[in-house]
């Protein structure tokens, strides 16, 4: 089972926040809730309440165990970008590129194993063996 959420349109620069996200993929949840919670970027905690939203949708939706969902992907996308200009020298102009982006958290949950019945398995009985043939041991001249 896959929970999957999204937070778009964030202020942030995409290339900033993918390394706060490459951190924490493939790893259980409440690890990377630690990592995210001790990570002093601004990314950590826009990250955090993505991945804490996915979590509650997991428990509450999906009815998954919160103790076996993993992160299976997060992924920042690119978000539109602001395009401001900046005075320079002699009356000319710098570009300013406000980037956001978007955070997509993927998370992949076991759903509740059904117990197994333990039947004993019933022995095959063995076929009587075939009579082997023995080679004749006649001289060979």
């Amino acid at each position: 089972m896959e929970v999957k959420s999204s937070t778009k349109f964030v202020r942030l620069s995409p290339q900033k926040a993918r390394d706060v996200a490459r951190e924490i993929q493939g790893l259980p949840v409440s690890s990377a809730l630690d990592i995210l919670n001790f990570t002093p970027k601004k990314a950590a905690t826009l990250i955090g309440k993505t991945l804490k939203t996915a979590i509650a949708d997991a428990e509450n939706n999906h009815s998954l165990d919160t103790s076996t969902l993993i992160i299976k992907e997060a992924v920042i996308g690119a978000g539109p970008t602001l395009r401001r200009f900046s005075p320079r020298a002699k009356g000319s102009a710098g570009p300013l590129l406000k980037r956001s982006s978007h955070i997509f958290i993927t998370l992949v949950g076991s759903a509740p194993e059904k117990k197994k019945s333990t039947v004993p398995k019933v022995a095959k009985k063995k076929s009587p063996a075939a009579p082997v043939a023995e080679a004749s041991e006649e001289p060979t001249a």
